[in-house]
């Protein structure tokens, strides 16, 4: 039944999935191919004409931007929609995507909702009438319903932050103040004189929050217990200070919320997320904080 074809485009397979999901469920219209990085899309690309391109920013061999400079350059991708889906929301990155010929810009992490109706605007008649030979219709909130049970996340989707140099440090360096009833495990962190802050961004909100304890495939978070929280398995993007006025902004998913005192009471709640980035930029970035980061506990 598929009439329309879409090229998705990410090095984490975990996102892929999410956008592929998505697609499927509300636009069964749409046949999806995904592949890791610039350079395989391009590839997909030179062989088979798609209609819709969506695709991340950071990826290894080949980037968001450079897809995207490349395809406005090919006769047969000039007018093509080309979503960027990316944790890179500062007014820099979005002129520079501009300037590219990108159709439309979709900050991390996203909604299926925020997702949809990216599709349904750079696509417009072209999707309608696919649909409506199909005999269908566009997804309401029904359907959005079934997706968050799916495994997606949940209602509009959030830019990321504008600037590296943000008020994170100001609102969160006393975060642990007052944690004297906590847990033991954590009495001696909140001595620490300078914590390291995270801010970890989900479809319909941010956790303020010090990083506990960090490697290369996930981060454990200490949050007060007065903020919003996710659900287990939804979409996150972790911004961390790395130093240099440079910000981290890694991918992944909650892995583990826990209680951080045996009581119900508790003050704080530790968060666990898994990375699903697979680009050697981002990885190195985290391997020089975890080095300092352990180097300083």
């Amino acid at each position: 039944m598929a009439m329309l074809k879409a090229l998705v485009v990410d090095d984490a397979s975990f996102v892929r999935d999410l956008v592929k999901r998505t697609i499927r469920q509300r636009f069964p219209v749409i046949e999806t191919t995904d592949a890791q990085n610039g350079r395989r899309a391009q590839s997909l690309m030179s062989r088979a004409r798609f209609d819709l391109i969506l695709c991340d920013w950071e990826m290894p061999e080949m980037s968001g931007i450079e897809l995207l400079q490349w395809m406005r350059e090919q006769p047969q991708y000039a007018g093509v929609p080309f979503i960027m889906i990316t944790s890179r929301g500062d007014k820099d990155h979005v002129v520079e995507a501009v300037k590219g010929g990108v159709s439309e810009y979709l900050g991390k992490p996203f909604s299926p909702e925020g997702l949809s109706n990216k599709i349904i605007k750079v696509m417009g008649s072209q999707l309608t009438d696919a649909m409506a030979r199909g005999g269908k219709s566009m997804a309401g909130p029904a359907d959005a319903l079934r997706e968050s049970a799916d495994l997606l996340t949940r209602k509009t989707d959030r830019p990321a932050p504008s600037s590296a140099t943000s008020p994170l440090k100001d609102e969160s360096a006393g975060l642990l103040s007052g944690q004297a009833a906590g847990a033991a495990t954590d009495k001696a962190a909140a001595r620490k004189p300078a914590p390291s802050v995270a801010s970890v961004r989900f479809a319909d909100s941010t956790l303020k929050s010090v990083v506990r304890d960090i490697n290369l495939t996930e981060v454990r978070v200490l949050a007060k217990r007065d903020q919003s929280f996710p659900g287990i398995l939804d979409q996150a993007v972790v911004d961390i200070d790395i130093g240099d006025d440079k910000m981290a902004r890694l991918n992944g998913y909650v892995h583990q919320l826990q209680a951080v005192d045996k009581r119900q009471d508790t003050d704080f709640v530790s968060v666990t997320i898994r990375f699903v980035d697979e680009d050697p930029v981002k990885l190195e970035d985290l391997s020089r904080f975890v080095a300092r980061f352990r180097g300083g506990r």
